[in-house]
């Protein structure tokens, strides 16, 4: 339990020095992580809606990472953006794109194939088609993590892809928890953490000896 309570603080914390240094970025994942707070209630209640809502939710916060996040060589931390790119544990932007691509088809594909080849009864109404698409995101979000799971179990260790999966499901608390001062940050002008800087770092790592989780 020690080696895994210390990979999951070191993933978290390079996850928020490498990718969320936006204050904007902090409060669009502030705002997801309440709205996947209210997808988790409803996953026992209506897991087609969680599906919407919990889509809606990542929108939120992949809009902040494309738009907002600092781009290019980082040099709060001295390293490349393709050096992130590279060693980042989870979906880096890459990876992103292509699991987007996915969700954008969805809606597309359920038009034209409404019964998704005998998958859903013939929808009635715009209702159902909408309950469609949520139970289709869904089943993406979480084939798209379980894929991910899988992966590092092969190119890392089991141990890795489990700590993953446990920071991911249980980010929306701690985002709340790191994040909830952010809108308050940005209302004073602040665009970017200024908390982060190389003295807060674990060591004052370069690019050649920084850990390998990101």
């Amino acid at each position: 339990m020690g080696r895994f309570a210390e990979i999951l603080r070191t993933v978290r914390w390079d996850d928020h020095r490498y990718y969320h240094q936006s204050r904007i970025n902090q409060t669009l994942h502030l705002i997801s992580a309440v709205i996947f707070l209210v997808c988790y209630a409803l996953l026992f209640k209506d897991p087609a809606i969680a599906g919407l809502v919990g889509w809606l939710a990542m929108l939120t916060r992949q809009t902040g990472h494309f738009l907002f996040e600092p781009n290019g060589y980082d040099a709060m931390n001295e390293v490349s953006n393709d050096y992130k790119e590279q060693v980042k544990v989870g979906y880096n932007q890459n990876r992103k794109i292509v699991l987007l691509v996915v969700w954008g088809s969805v809606p597309v594909a359920l038009f034209f194939f409404p019964t998704l080849f005998g998958l859903f009864d013939p929808p009635t109404g715009r209702i159902d088609f909408l309950r469609h698409v949520g139970a289709i995101w869904l089943a993406v979000g979480s084939g798209g993590g379980l894929f991910r799971m899988i992966q590092l179990f092969v190119t890392c260790d089991v141990l890795t892809g489990l700590v993953w999966v446990i920071k991911v499901l249980t980010d929306p608390f701690h985002n709340i928890h790191i994040y909830w001062k952010s809108p308050l940050a940005l209302m004073r002008g602040e665009l970017i953490d200024t908390s982060i800087a190389p003295a807060v770092l674990h060591e004052e790592e370069t690019e050649e000896d920084a850990p390998s989780l990101a």
